[in-house]
C-alpha cells in the first residue's frame, strides 16, 4: 500500500522535473516546480503516515514547504511580471540576458 503513494509521489517529481526542463515558457515552469513540491510532499506525508507514527515530523514538515511553495510562488510571479514588463515575452530565451 505504502509502494502506490511513493509511486505517485515519484510520478508527479518526474512530470515536475520534465516539465521544468522542456519547457521555454515560464509559467509552464512554474506550475511544474509546484508539481514537483506537491511530489515530494506526497513522499513526506506517506512517511509520516506508514513509518512514523508518535510524531508529526513528516505532516509538520509538509505543512512548512507548502508555505515555504505559496511564497515561492508569489515572489516568482512577481519577478515574472516585471521581467515581463520590460521585454513583453513569455519566452524565457528572451531573458537570456539576465
Amino acid at each position: 500500500m505504502i509502494y502506490h503513494y511513493l509511486f505517485l509521489g515519484l510520478v508527479l517529481f518526474v512530470i515536475g522535473i520534465a516539465g521544468s526542463i522542456l519547457s521555454k515558457h515560464v509559467i509552464k515552469i512554474l506550475i511544474a516546480l509546484e508539481f514537483m513540491l506537491t511530489g515530494v510532499n506526497i513522499n513526506f506525508i506517506t512517511f509520516a503516515t506508514f513509518c512514523d507514527n508518535t510524531n508529526f515530523d513528516g505532516f509538520i514538515i509538509s505543512l512548512f514547504y507548502v508555505g515555504i511553495g505559496a511564497i515561492e510562488l508569489a515572489v516568482a510571479l512577481y519577478i515574472f511580471y516585471l521581467m515581463y514588463n520590460k521585454k513583453q515575452s513569455e519566452n524565457i530565451e528572451n531573458y537570456g540576458d539576465l
